[in-house]
C-alpha cells in the first residue's frame, strides 16, 4: 500500500517534496518546529504524506508515527517515543482514530497543542467503541466487522464510498483492498488520560464525512472548546484537502 498510496499522493499534490529533512524557510519566531502526525485504523502512516509534504516544504520537522494498531497502549507508546525524539515545542496531530491515540499521549510537557482531523475525541473512561455506539450512525461505522482474527475491517465494498468518496476510485478501491486490521482490544480499550482538557487544541471538522458523523466530530470539538476549522470533504480530506488541513496545524505551531 505505501508506494500505491504514494503514487497517488503525487498526482494529487504535483510539485510538493517529500517529508524529510526540512527546507530552509524561515518560521515564525516563537511557533512550534515539530509536528508528530498520528495515523487512523485501515491506513498506514502515509495517510498524512500529503500534509506532511506540505508542512516539511514550509521548514517544519515532521514525523509520521507508524501505529501497531494492535492495542490503543501499542501506539500510545509509538506515539510517545516519537514525542521523546523531538526537541523543544511540538504539535501533535490525530487522524480518525489517531485522535484517541493523541488524547491518551498528548499530556506530553513537549506538546504544545492538539489537533484532530475528522477524529475521535474520548473524554476519561470513553473508548472508540462507546464513542461508535454513541452515534450518529454512519455508512462506514455501520461496514465495520470483525474477521476471524478479531480483528476489525471496513467492508471492502463499502470503504470506497464511505471513506473516500473524493479519492479517485481507483485509489480509493485499492486502498479497500489494503486495509491494516484494528484489533478489537484497541477498540475497546477506553483512555485513562484526555489531555484535551489541559493542552489548547483544534479541530478539522470534514462535514461530508460518512466514517465519523460531522454531528459528533461537532459534539467533540465542543466539548473540548476547541478552535474549529469546518472542510467540505470526506473521511479522506487529509489527503484531497491536505492544503486546508496543514494550514490549521499551522496555526496551531503559534501557540504560546
Amino acid at each position: 500500500m505505501l508506494n500505491f498510496l504514494l503514487s497517488a499522493v503525487t498526482v494529487l499534490l504535483a510539485g510538493t517534496t517529500l517529508a524529510g529533512s526540512a527546507s530552509s524557510a524561515e518560521l515564525p519566531k516563537g511557533a512550534a518546529h515539530n509536528i508528530v502526525l498520528v495515523h487512523g485504523a485501515f491506513v498506514d502512516q502515509t495517510s498524512w504524506q500529503p500534509v506532511a509534504d506540505i508542512l516539511t516544504k514550509k521548514g517544519y520537522n515532521v514525523t509520521l508515527v507508524e501505529n501497531p494498531l494492535t492495542s490503543l497502549t501499542a501506539d500510545v507508546d509509538a506515539t510517545k517515543q516519537a514525542l521523546a525524539k523531538q526537541d523543544g515545542k511540538t504539535v501533535l496531530v490525530g487522524h480518525s482514530w489517531g485522535g484517541v491515540v493523541i488524547t491518551q499521549a498528548g499530556n506530553d510537557p513537549k506538546v504544545s497543542a492538539l489537533v484532530y482531523v475528522s477524529a475521535f475525541a474520548p473524554d476519561v473512561g470513553e473508548s472508540l467503541a462507546s464513542l461508535s455506539k454513541a452515534g450518529p450512525p454512519t455508512e462506514g461505522g455501520n461496514a465495520i466487522h470483525p474477521d476471524a482474527k478479531g480483528n476489525l475491517y471496513i467492508d471492502p465494498k463499502v470503504f470506497p464510498s464511505a471513506v473516500a468518496a473524493d479519492l479517485p476510485p481507483e485509489i480509493a478501491e485499492h486502498l479497500a483492498k489494503s486495509q491494516l486490521p484494528l484489533s478489537v482490544a484497541a477498540f475497546e480499550a477506553p483512555v485513562t488520560i484526555a489531555a484535551w482538557r489541559d493542552k489548547p487544541t483544534f479541530d478539522v471538522i470534514t462535514t461530508k464525512d460518512k466514517v465519523i458523523a460531522p454531528e459528533a466530530q461537532k459534539s467533540f470539538a465542543a466539548r473540548m472548546k476547541a478552535q474549529v476549522t469546518d472542510v467540505a470533504g470526506s473521511h479522506a480530506s487529509l489527503v484531497v484537502h491536505a492544503k486546508e488541513v496543514a494550514e490549521v496545524i499551522e496555526k496551531a505551531t503559534l501557540v504560546k
